[in-house]
Order: C-alpha cells, then structure tokens, then sequence
C-alpha cells in the first residue's frame, strides 16, 4: 500500500500511509484507539475505498472497491464480529454466495473440500454441524476456513483471540503457523502484547492515523510496542493493592435462570460479592456471564435464587429477585452495568456524549425540562480524562471507533459512584494505555469500598487485577479461586470443566 489516505469529513483516518507484507510471514498491526487500524485494512478488505494511494499484490497495481475485488486479489477478512447464519451448517455457510457451473451450491462437494483444508492446516470442525451448535472458536474456525475456501493467500484477523481460552489461542496460534509454513501471508490486529510477540514475526505500528514504523518482533518487548504505539514512556504495571475493609455486598444464592426459549443459562451459580475488592468472572464466552449481570440487574428473569444487596449505609438487606431495574434504583441500590453490547443496551448510537451522560440524569431536571449543565461537564470530563477521539461532545457516539465508544461507556458508569460496579468486556477494543486507565480506576473503585465485578477475556489481566476469580463453565460455577495465588492454566481449565462447585 503506498501513499494511502481516507478522510472522513473533516477527519483524517489515515494519512499518506506506506505498507507492506510480505509472502509467508504474520505481521501484527499495532495502535491506540483511533489511530486507523481497522481503516486501512477495511480498505484492504474492499469496505473502504482510498481516498488517495494505489494498493499493490504481487507488485502489481489493483482497485479494490468491494469485497469481492479483495477476494480476486487473493485476500479474506475474520472480523471480530462473526458473520454467519446460525441455522446454516459450517458448509453452507462457507459457500454462501458461491455457485458451481450450473448455478447451484454442490454441499456435499464443498464439504469435501473442506475436510481437506482442515486437515492441511489443522482444523477442527464438522461440515455438517450447525452454526449454533458450535463453540465460539468453532464459529472463528468457519470464518478462517470460508476465507481460505475461496482462494485467499492473505488473510486478516481482527482481533482473533478475544473471546478465546489460553488453550484455543495456543491452537489458533498453531493453524496460523502451518498457513504461514504453507506460503500464506497473515495480518493480526490485537491489542494483547503478549500474543503479539508469540506469534508475529514482524510488527507495524499507527498512531493517530500516520505509519510510525515496523520492528523485528525479535527487537520488541511489551515496553518498546508500548512506548512506540502512545509516543512516550507508559508504565505496564496493574497495581493491586489490598483495602483493609472488606464487607459482603452482594450476596447470590442458588440463582438459576432460562432463556425465552426455555434453555437454562444459568444453573444454581453462588457466590458473593464483597466490597473492597474486585471479583473477577472468566469463562468461554456464552458460559452465561451476560447473564448474570443481566439478571442482577434486574434485566434478565429469574427462576429459582436470591440476590441480597447489603446497603454500605447499614439501612435494612434488599431482595432484589423480583424487582424492575427501576425499582431497584428507586431503592437506593446504585448499581453500575457496562453491558456486553455497547451499543446495542450501553448507548444511543445516534446521540453525542452529552446525550448519553443524560440518560442517567434526565430524571433531575423539573418538569419538562431537563438538566444539560451535569451531563455536558461530565461528557467534557470523560473527553478530556479517557482521551475520547470525536470532534465534539455532540457527534453520534455510533460514528467513533469501537475503543473510543466503550471509553464513553465505562467512563459515564464509573461516574455514578455506584456500591456495586457491574463490567463486562470493559477494555475490549482499547489500546493498552487506555486498558490500563480504565484498570486503575476500577482499582480506585474497590479501594473506596465498591464491590467491582469485572467480567473479562484476557486471563492475564484477570491474574493481574483481580482478588478472587469466579469461572463460569455452561452457566454453572466450576471454581472460585485466589487471584494471587493461581495461574492461567488452572483457571482456563477451570473455564472447561463443567460441575466444579460452587463453593470458595
């Protein structure tokens, strides 16, 4: 790619870039929030196209103005977010869009096809099995094996381990290895350092929409990507202090819950919540984190349990089972909830930050009116603290980048100086000094004696940040452990072992 630049408006996403890949090698791409990863490789992929800059493969120039072109070029994008038909079969799926000679999709053919690349490169998945009987490194799979399926020699993967076990990303690790021993060439975006220098042979950074540089990844440590990514020194440490008050806050006893379709999710999970600390939940996504948090906020139904909430101001325990979240803010319980779809229950993709500072506040004002003076210095206080990447505190939130979306969502809860803080996926999509701003504030959270629970992806910021570790396995616990005394091995197959118990 030489000389690229994309303009959004006003704003510059990428200016005048120059990037290579070569034959055979995985490069990471490294960069802060904002600072135009996605962008260019969306114009790589055909989303995007350049405003300025010719894209070249095999040092010839090509035009990739749609998907399709970047498929002809030879290159296939995993995004992060899944793009599949659950009812469809891994098969289906993977021809989707294709026909043979006589216009018709031949699955047995493909299936056939199929069973071949997974065994060239080593691959785990059924042809026949459906997309929603499938684990989500098996969903990851599909998507991998439908890029290669159509002819890709490059392949993109966005952020491929963030809803992984140490034990699916060894794997994963292991199959990019055999692509890249067969010729293929492979880009990895991802945040997490350590994967980085696992696996990529060579690492290219962005900052603020510019190509800073690349480096050997045998050159790099964590602290050089750091420094070379923000432009100055950033400290890596998670501090974790201990508080000296420790007092239960939230008590879950036996709580069992089943989805509208009537499949339990969540089956008789106790545990407590205590202020002072921080409790750490991990687990294979779908392990029914979401919806525990959903339901003790009273989001999601539940069937059998109870959820006492014990008032730090030593007025009388509250039952919250049974209770609308509006009743249980009434109640005085201010409880915090980062969702797991930011923009689907966290924010109104369409309203700027002040707007979405006011759907906490709207009930402040009088009468008809609402109150924009708190909000707008509490949107200009995250702006400023978060380093939020947007024009100003009114531009659609659904506009910014995914890390600059979750900072407006994490900053605006933490703000409601809540008794129980409720985060799932808090840093997912964050570069790594934002990661470790928002790491510090949940610890300045405990230590003023709020009960944090942090639902996570990344096991070593689990082991890092957190004083207890509960893992969930098929919405039951399998283990309650010390976040000082245990290690990523023990917790991850904690994360794949269903029945442990529910005792500490």
């Amino acid at each position: 790619m030489e000389h690229i630049t994309k303009r959004f408006g006003s704003v510059v996403a990428n200016n005048d870039i120059n990037f290579e890949l070569h034959k055979g090698e995985i490069l990471s791409l490294l960069g802060e929030n904002g600072s135009g990863k996605t962008t260019l490789m969306n114009m790589l992929s055909g989303i995007y196209f350049p405003d300025e800059g010719q894209i070249y493969v095999n040092d010839q120039p090509v035009t990739i103005a749609s998907p399709k072109d970047a498929f002809d070029c030879g290159i296939g994008m995993i995004h992060q977010h899944f793009k599949l038909v659950d009812v469809f079969t891994a098969a289906e799926n993977i021809i989707l869009g294709l026909e043979d000679e006589g216009g018709r999709m031949d699955v047995k053919k493909a299936g056939q096809k199929i069973r071949e690349i997974c065994g060239k490169y080593g691959f785990d998945i059924d042809p026949d099995q459906k997309i929603y009987d499938m684990s989500v490194s098996q969903k990851q799979t599909v998507e991998i094996v439908k890029v290669l399926y159509r002819g890709a020699e490059i392949l993109i993967l966005d952020e491929p381990t963030a809803v992984l076990t140490p034990q699916e990303t060894d794997k994963l690790f292991a199959v990019m290895r055999n692509m890249k021993a067969d010729g293929k060439s492979l880009i990895i975006i991802t945040h997490k350092l350590h994967e980085v220098l696992d696996v990529s042979d060579r690492v290219a950074v962005l900052r603020k929409g510019e190509y800073i540089g690349d480096v050997k990844t045998s050159d790099a440590d964590q602290q050089s990507l750091t420094d070379m990514m923000v432009g100055r020194s950033v400290s890596l440490n998670i501090d974790r202090p201990r508080c000296e008050t420790i007092t239960p806050r939230l008590e879950v006893k036996g709580l069992t819950v089943y989805d509208e379709l009537g499949v339990k999710r969540l089956d008789d999970v106790t545990f407590t919540a205590n202020g002072g600390e921080i409790l750490g939940i991990a687990g294979v996504a779908g392990s029914g984190q979401r919806e525990l948090l959903e339901a003790i906020s009273g989001l999601y139904p539940i069937r059998e349990g109870s959820v006492l909430f014990h008032d730090p101001d030593g007025a009388a325990d509250k039952e919250l089972v049974g209770m609308d979240p509006m009743n249980i803010r009434k109640c005085g319980i201010s409880m915090a909830f980062v969702p797991e779809d930011r923009l689907g229950m966290g924010l109104v993709g369409s309203m700027g930050m002040t707007g979405n500072m006011m759907l906490r506040s709207w009930r402040k004002g009088k009468g008809a009116f609402v109150n924009r003076k708190d909000p707008e210095a509490l949107a200009n206080r995250i702006w400023q603290e978060l380093e939020v990447v947007t024009p100003s505190t009114a531009f659609p939130v659904r506009r910014m980048s995914g890390g600059n979306v979750q900072k407006v969502l994490v900053g605006r809860e933490i703000a409601q100086n809540p008794a129980v803080l409720m985060t799932a996926y808090a840093v997912r999509g964050l570069d790594i000094n934002t990661s470790y701003t928002i790491y510090n504030l949940l610890t300045e959270e405990k230590m003023k004696g709020v009960a944090v629970i942090y639902v996570g992806e990344d096991l070593d910021v689990l082991l890092e940040l957190c004083d207890r570790i509960l893992v969930l396995c098929g919405g039951q616990v399998s283990g309650i452990v010390d976040g000082r005394t245990t290690d990523k091995r023990e917790v991850g197959t904690l994360m794949t072992r269903v029945g442990g118990g529910s005792a500490e």
